[in-house]
């Protein structure tokens, strides 16, 4: 069998037309035609990185860290999947990853980066003159300076833009048809391949025609990137809903190029051995919470709430819907459950030494535990759920609890109180209803605090 993960970061549910949307999506919604759907995954730990860190290690790690590398401890899932023969690649333009520091790209036997996505400093040449005006627009505060040499590194990144072709999605795609072509001249069974697609992340300014595709009579300034914060004060009800709309034509246009790569993955006789795993790492605000992009750590609906679909190649849960609780950290649990790798996981590594001589160095072994849930009994029909929850949090920052009916928000510092939704009849999350439910908030905290120290 062949493992295939596709991620769309920053991909609001609410934008897929297979989550009841009306913006076009129709080759990711022919891929839900053969998966399994989960209407309640929800983010673990935001944003980017320790989410990839969850994806990655199988483990809830929301109150140990951050936005952070991966520890030598960790057991990656590339490593787990190299040791038992797989070959494997690793492409992506999300920027972050190419940090060295992050160490990303380990155990991968192939990594690709696609570089000038957001603010990746790839283009430097000073004498590529951008106007901020026509796209930008900044805040009048001490943010100016680090949003105005963002901006402009962006713009320098796509200065050289001609076609569609051009753009970092496009480019992602055609580097993971050419690895594709490449590996299945000498193999078409144990490939191990995760597609890391920033897109559609900010900035929003896809190509004609999916850039007038949802606010066509728009006429005044394009906020391809608004600085991250409030609303109010900054952007009129007019720009807000263009940016939206911008947003919604990176979706459709994203999903075009995600169709070319399913369909090459047809055309190479890939797609019916293969395992293929479709999801973002979190939403999107766009004012819901008065809010414009990631500028508070607060995990409402609209960031916390993600797409998973699971297309096994034997049919396990083709065309259902799920209602059961998946998170980040149940992907790992899942994938090696699949290929019936089970048991401890052990991971052989150096021990320290006082010398370096061959003689000394000391081969030791770590038990490493998985804290997040294999979700293939789902798929299988033994189990209708795997949890009765989902934890959703920013590290230090806000811990939050959703069941069937509540969402309990927990702000670990400051004066802001704590946030109880009823999910039933405010699914949009905006009624604080707390002071009059006090003891049903008790009762989520207290549910909280023991997983938390359960999974610590």
């Amino acid at each position: 069998m062949n493992i295939i993960v596709i991620v769309a970061d920053s991909l609001r549910v609410d934008h897929l037309g297979c989550y009841g949307s009306a913006v076009k999506t129709p080759n990711i919604d022919n891929l839900a035609k053969e998966s399994a759907v989960f209407d309640q995954a929800y983010a673990e730990n935001l944003p980017t990185l320790p989410c990839r860190t969850a994806w990655w290690t199988g483990r809830y790690l929301f109150t140990q860290r951050g936005w952070q590398h991966f520890e030598p401890s960790d057991y990656l899932l590339a490593e787990v999947l190299w040791d038992k023969g797989f070959t494997s690649a690793l492409i992506t333009d999300t920027y972050h990853m190419h940090k060295p520091v992050y160490n990303c790209g380990r155990g991968f036997d192939t990594v690709v980066w696609v570089r000038g996505q957001e603010y990746d400093p790839w283009i430097v040449d000073e004498n590529i003159k951008v106007d901020l005006s026509k796209y930008h627009r900044l805040r009048g505060d001490e943010t100016d300076n680090l949003w105005k040499s963002r901006f402009t590194q962006y713009l320098r990144n796509v200065s050289w833009y001609k076609t569609e072709e051009d753009y970092c999605i496009a480019r992602v795609i055609k580097e993971t048809i050419r690895w594709l072509e490449y590996v299945t001249r000498k193999q078409k069974d144990n490939l191990f391949l995760w597609v890391d697609c920033f897109d559609p992340h900010e900035p929003w300014d896809p190509p004609s025609p999916y850039r007038e595709m949802y606010d066509p009579d728009y006429q005044g300034q394009e906020l391809i990137d608004p600085v991250p914060g409030v609303v109010e004060g900054y952007m009129t009800e007019e720009e807000l809903k263009h940016t939206l709309a911008l947003y919604a034509g990176e979706v459709t246009f994203v999903d075009k190029w995600i169709g070319i790569l399913l369909e090459t993955i047809r055309e190479l006789g890939l797609y019916e051995n293969s395992l293929i795993i479709f999801m973002s790492d979190h939403g999107e605000p766009f004012g819901e919470h008065g809010i414009i992009r990631k500028a508070r750590p607060w995990n409402y609906e609209e960031l916390a709430h993600i797409p998973w679909l699971i297309r096994h190649p034997e049919g396990l849960g083709k065309g259902k819907r799920f209602s059961s609780f998946v998170q980040p950290p149940d992907l790992m649990p899942t994938i090696l459950d699949v290929l019936g790798i089970h048991g401890k996981l052990i991971l052989p590594y150096l021990a320290p030494v006082k010398h370096t001589f061959p003689q000394d160095i000391v081969i030791s072994e770590c038990e490493v535990e998985l804290t997040g849930r294999s979700i293939l009994p789902i798929l299988t029909g033994a189990k209708e759920s795997i949890r009765d929850f989902a934890v959703t949090a920013h590290y230090g920052a806000q811990w939050s609890i959703r069941t069937d009916e509540w969402t309990y928000l927990m702000n670990l510092h400051g004066d802001r109180k704590p946030e109880l939704y009823h999910r039933k009849t405010d699914p949009k999350e905006q009624s604080n209803v707390w002071e009059s439910n006090k003891k049903v908030g008790d009762e989520l905290e207290l549910c909280l605090r023991r997983f938390a120290e359960e999974v610590s």
